[in-house]
């Protein structure tokens, strides 16, 4: 079987790489560019601007949203302009029942959450 183009095995892999990055980063209550994150993605190959990165990412924000422990990706931002997550955040963010009225506040909002919990798991 595949998902969006890779074996469903690799992709649980990527998955997996993805919250490993992710969580070590938020640990020290840091953010990860886009072009960071995919350089350190081994079991697949995609790139900051791939479509299927921006669903890795979903599935992601989405299994951490489920667990309690917040939009883990919340922390993949833009190298540049706004360093903030892309348009995708936002809506998956609304999907999922947050505030999104005001992006800012509540990607700060979610930042604080996942840094918060995060930071203190040692």
């Amino acid at each position: 079987m595949t998902k969006y183009g890779f074996d469903e095995s690799a992709w649980e892999s990527a998955k997996n790489e993805v919250k490993k990055i992710l969580i070590e980063r938020a640990k020290l209550r840091g953010m990860i560019p886009y072009s960071e994150l995919v350089r350190q993605i081994k079991s697949i190959d995609v790139e900051a601007h791939d479509q299927r990165l921006f669903h890795l990412l979903g599935e992601v924000s989405t299994e951490e949203h489920t667990e309690g422990r917040g939009m883990l990706t919340v922390i993949v931002v833009h190298k540049h302009a706004d360093m903030q997550p892309g348009p995708g955040f936002f809506d998956l963010a609304k999907q999922l029942g947050k505030d999104t009225s005001d992006i800012l506040s509540c990607w700060v909002k979610e930042l604080k959450n996942v840094h918060g919990y995060w930071s203190k798991q040692i």
